[in-house]
């Protein structure tokens, strides 16, 4: 998929990885753009092509009481404002058919989450609404299995399609990314690397999310080191205040830091 179909991407260069980043869940119009305001500060600098990323909802929790989100239409607004104040892409995810028609009013890309995207009839929907989509690897499923995701998309006509890795189970508590399935996956589809998400410790006793947002840094650097062609990342001014993901989140003061040096990398990669 080229990049430039994407609407509203900028700064294609050779040297530089695509970054989809943003909150885990829109909490608020507010946090929303000060968020993208920041982001789009630091990847204009850079010259880093960015895709604005929030949950309209969190369909996914562990507990009956934990946050799922400020409305639907309310949040999915609030993307759309993102999108058009800011002049970049928005990226949300959905989970049933229906939010597949209802988001593609207000985003660019429509993502997949892991744990459904052996749904059949949910990535086909998403597919037919002629947006980009982002499949994100099931936690549960091998590199190559993603192949067949992807045909699904384009069997339905739809050849913007792009592959998210978000690292898969290890053991009960505990996510793992193996790095041979990103030149893998490259051969059906761009490649994203989830940098937080892989870093997530599931099922903890408490019903909330753990996580090791220490070692971002570190599942970043391995990843553009393997070409992965872009990087997924949440982040948040406080994680730990933010309503869903913050114990794997990276702060937004340590962002561009990181970027910088992750350039650096990507540009020996390229250069070897």
């Amino acid at each position: 998929m080229n990049l430039e179909l994407i609407p509203r991407i900028k700064h294609i260069s050779r040297n530089n990885f695509f970054l989809l980043a943003g909150p885990c869940a829109i909490e608020g119009e507010k946090m929303a753009m000060q968020i993208a305001e920041r982001i789009v500060e630091i990847t204009n600098k850079l010259e880093i092509p960015f895709i604005f990323k929030g949950s309209f909802k969190k369909a996914n929790r562990s507990r009956i009481d934990s946050f799922t989100g400020i409305g639907d239409i309310k949040a999915l607004q609030i993307l759309k404002k993102v999108g058009n104040y800011f002049d970049v892409p928005t990226v949300t995810d959905i989970h049933e058919i229906d939010d597949a028609i209802k988001a593609a009013d207000y985003v660019d890309v429509l993502q997949i989450p892991a744990f459904l995207v052996r749904q059949t009839d949910l990535v086909v929907a998403a597919a037919k609404t002629g947006k980009v989509v982002n499949l994100k690897k099931g936690q549960f499923m091998s590199p190559e299995a993603m192949k067949h995701a992807v045909k699904k998309v384009k069997d339905s006509g739809n050849e913007m399609v792009m592959i998210t890795d978000r690292g898969t189970m290890f053991g009960y508590q505990d996510m793992v990314v193996d790095f041979r399935g990103i030149p893998m996956m490259q051969q059906y589809a761009p490649t994203i690397l989830d940098i937080t998400h892989s870093l997530q410790q599931p099922n903890q006793a408490s019903g909330v999310t753990g996580g090791k947002p220490e070692l971002i840094e570190t599942i970043a650097k391995a990843g553009i080191a393997v070409g992965v062609d872009g990087l997924f990342l949440e982040t948040h001014h406080e994680p730990g205040l933010a309503k869903s993901d913050g114990a794997n989140m990276l702060k937004l003061d340590y962002l561009e830091d990181l970027l910088t040096k992750l350039i650096k990398i990507r540009k020996v990669i390229k250069d070897f």
